[in-house]
């Protein structure tokens, strides 16, 4: 049975469960639940390490860049205020996107079926040793 990969993401980047989208994904800020509480499917298998904070700062940062640069090409601000402003910015954007792209990051990994996610009694293993 294939698992959607765009509706997992999606469901992850919700911080909802990969397998039923109804269940939190995550029972602490960047903490990954045991399990699903409406579905019970296991997330203990999921390996998320540094991918989250590396696609978060890549995120932020195209985002972040070409907003200076509209801001400084139609308002020209003063250095003080954008030195005030854009860190303030980015780290407000990088501490709701991250939690984000952690769910998102265990979605795809339960989607492709990575790191023990495929392995249960019905459907057999087509990675690692036999």
């Amino acid at each position: 049975m294939t698992r959607p990969i765009w509706l997992s993401l999606w469901r992850g980047f919700g911080k909802r469960c990969p397998a039923c989208g109804h269940g939190h994904l995550l029972s602490g800020y960047l903490t990954v639940a045991k399990t699903c509480e409406h579905c019970h499917e296991d997330f203990s298998a999921q390996r998320a390490d540094d991918a989250p904070p590396y696609f978060t700062i890549l995120i932020v940062g195209h985002i972040v860049i070409p907003a200076m640069w509209v801001v400084e090409k139609l308002w020209s601000p003063d250095m003080w205020w954008q030195m005030a402003a854009w860190p303030v910015v980015i780290v407000i954007l990088s501490l709701w996107l991250l939690p984000r792209v952690k769910g998102a990051i265990v979605g795809l990994q339960w989607a492709a079926r990575m790191h023990g996610f495929g392995e249960s009694h019905e459907e057999p293993s087509t990675f690692g040793p036999k």
